[in-house]
């Protein structure tokens, strides 16, 4: 008998409106015995069926759904099928994303692709893979192969703490293919491209931030003059900036490993060491030495890592987020750039602005929105998912 999860009265409305996650408080029991990562039949409290979804007992997203109503049982071929809808839909036109096998892409975009806890990316040839609910290891033979022959190799990199949470291990290694080179190098942008090399072993992600593509763009365009890159990792926005003809970056970073990457990524692209200065250190930290010192830019970019996890901790997160910008604000000459981003899913693009705003207010600056950014649009959002909409940002021109 196949198993069933049974909702609780009035616990439907979500899942009529096709969001794909299942809480375990909405759930009012379990029939039969589903092990972990088994697709279970959905009903609500008067016995309409709802779909099937993937079943993870560890985690308090009980269920992840695949598919919405009725339909025949959840095999690997209509999974499949389903992985190749969504890379098929990175060459829409209107996404306008870079041609050319060299660029990195992403291919799988998880629940807004209809494949919950599923991620791909694409760096020239190589795929990498990260697998983050039970429901997709339960499948992963089935992405393993049907990703052949999209890429010269397959690198797993399912090596982030949520697996925990899901009751799963942590596995990182080659699945197919010839072992990738040191740094698989990418190509960005058509009118000044840019040179990246991607640790696909052991960088943040998959080995990139691919989500902020569009808004390095912006940066070349935007950037001049004396720049300060905060957060900087492995140096996307300096590249930028310089590519675009910025007299001088300054890049802020914690990590001296990513740092020395940075490094090495301005020298890839050509571009003078007199150009830029590193600074390895506490952002937060840097950033007040700087306005003691009375330093001053043309432009910041403040691109910081996660600082909300959940909703607990959005005050405190907002609390750093106000910090941050509001020292930048105090660092920018009259007419400067501020580029400024939140990673936080459980940050909403109005607190955002809220907190950008009081930031610029209580710096004495006046400050006027040129553009309101987000993640690159092979990062897809689905409406019926709206907490994939995680990378918001402001381009703002400050007083």
């Amino acid at each position: 008998m196949t198993a069933e999860l049974v909702l609780k009265p009035e616990r439907e409305k979500s899942l009529l409106r096709h969001h794909p996650w299942i809480f375990s408080g909405a759930v009012a029991r379990v029939t039969g015995d589903p092990a972990i990562g088994d697709t279970v039949s959905v009903r609500a409290d008067d016995g309409r069926r709802l779909g099937q979804a993937a079943y993870s007992p560890h985690s308090q997203i009980t269920a992840r759904v695949w598919r919405f109503g009725e339909g025949p049982a959840i095999e690997g071929e209509w999974l499949a099928g389903r992985l190749r809808a969504a890379i098929a839909r990175r060459d829409d036109p209107a996404l306008g994303l870079t041609p050319g096998s060299q660029a990195g892409v992403r291919l799988i975009n998880a629940e807004a692709d209809g494949l919950p806890g599923l991620i791909v990316d694409r760096y020239a040839d190589m795929l990498v893979m990260q697998i983050l609910s039970a429901g997709a290891e339960r499948w992963r033979e089935v992405w393993v192969e049907a990703l052949r022959g999209l890429g010269t190799s397959l690198y797993e990199r399912s090596d982030v703490d949520v697996r925990a949470k899901e009751g799963l291990p942590t596995r990182s290694g080659l699945v197919w293919g010839p072992e990738p080179p040191a740094g698989v190098q990418i190509v960005e942008g058509v009118e000044r491209p840019m040179l990246f090399r991607v640790d696909v072993r052991a960088g943040h992600k998959t080995g990139f931030y691919l989500d902020q593509r569009d808004n390095r763009q912006l940066a070349q365009h935007l950037c001049g003059g004396d720049v300060l890159n905060c957060f900087a990792y492995t140096g996307g926005f300096s590249v930028a900036a310089l590519a675009g003809g910025a007299a001088h970056v300054t890049q802020v970073e914690s990590s001296g490993a990513a740092l020395s990457q940075a490094d090495g990524h301005l020298t890839l692209n050509g571009h003078e060491p007199a150009r830029w200065e590193s600074v390895e250190g506490d952002v937060f930290a840097v950033l007040r030495r700087m306005r003691d010192s009375r330093r001053t830019f043309d432009a910041i970019v403040l691109d910081p890592p996660k600082f909300a996890e959940h909703q607990a901790q959005v005050e405190r997160a907002a609390r750093g987020y106000k910090d941050i910008n509001l020292l930048a604000c105090k660092l920018l000459r009259p007419g400067g750039l501020l580029l400024t981003f939140s990673c936080s899913g459980a940050i909403d693009p109005a607190l955002f602005h809220k907190i950008v705003a009081d930031a610029a207010l209580d710096a004495g600056r006046e400050a006027h929105i040129l553009s309101r950014l987000t993640q690159a649009p092979d990062h897809a959002v689905s409406l019926a998912f709206p907490e994939g909409y995680y990378l918001k940002g402001l381009a703002v021109r400050v007083a």
